[in-house]
């Protein structure tokens, strides 16, 4: 079992960055695989990126692609999400999740069984 952090959110203007942290406060992450989840206002949570255990595989959805990358840092049992030219769009509370194993079914949030609080991120026009 391990317990997720994020960190990182906050308010941008369009076209700004943000970089995103999830760290594990307990256990290590080096053994699941982890997502970025975000929920925007009255819309259900939608997977954005997902990296395996060893960092060997990544998916992320086409409305981010190119603008937003998901890496890892084992050193500090952290997953990060780089988030690049922001669009309102993309305001949502984002949460990360981990979960054991690769494959599609680590591409549906259902996969996922353990969740940060998550962290607001609002981007202005």
């Amino acid at each position: 079992q391990v317990q997720l952090e994020e960190s990182g959110g906050g308010l941008v203007q369009a076209g700004g960055s943000l970089r995103l942290s999830c760290a594990a406060s307990e256990g290590t992450l080096s053994s699941y695989s982890v997502a970025w989840v975000r929920q925007a206002p009255g819309k259900e949570r939608e997977l954005v990126s997902c990296v395996n255990s060893d960092d060997s595989n990544s998916y992320s959805i086409n409305s981010v692609k190119g603008r937003f990358t998901i890496s890892r840092d084992y050193t500090k049992n952290t997953v990060y999400l780089q988030m690049n030219s922001l669009e309102p769009e993309d305001t949502a509370v984002y949460y990360c999740a981990a979960a054991r194993g690769w494959g599609p079914r680590l591409m549906k949030i259902s996969a996922y069984a353990e969740w940060g609080q998550g962290t607001q991120v609002t981007v202005s026009s």
